[in-house]
């Protein structure tokens, strides 16, 4: 058995986030794994970048309401409970909406490729069109 203490909370850097954005690293696997697990605490408005993950990235929502998009696709709306998986390289980004808190727990399998900030257009839009799917 290994015991870790909580490493301190450490804000989102402004090159991969828009808003406020606060990430607890839970786990990192031990070698050869590449498994990485946090918990990720987006402010109202604030969101990822586009990227994409090697091995993919699942979330799990545990508080607050979200929203996520694939480069191409509609926006998707995220409440508590909802799973999202992103294979392989899937450029995606995902993050809170304007009204409200959203954490989730980040699993993934690889490294991260960061690509440009989501615009303040491209986030609009996505809030209009889960605000206008309820």
């Amino acid at each position: 058995m290994q015991y870790s203490s909580k490493p301190p909370t450490a804000k989102g850097p402004a090159e991969t986030f828009t808003g406020d954005v606060w990430v607890d690293a839970i786990t990192r696997g031990l070698p050869p794994s590449h498994l990485n697990v946090a918990a990720v605490r987006f402010s109202p408005g604030a969101h990822s970048a586009w990227h994409s993950h090697e091995g993919g990235q699942t979330l799990y929502v545990t508080e607050g309401h979200g929203l996520v998009q694939v480069r191409g696709q509609e926006a998707v709306a995220l409440r508590p409970g909802d799973v999202v998986f992103a294979p392989d390289g899937e450029e995606h980004w995902h993050g809170a909406t304007p009204e409200d808190f959203m954490i989730h727990l980040s699993i993934t399998e690889g490294a991260a490729h960061w690509g440009t900030h989501v615009t303040t257009a491209e986030y609009a839009a996505a809030a209009d069109q889960v605000r206008e799917a309820k």
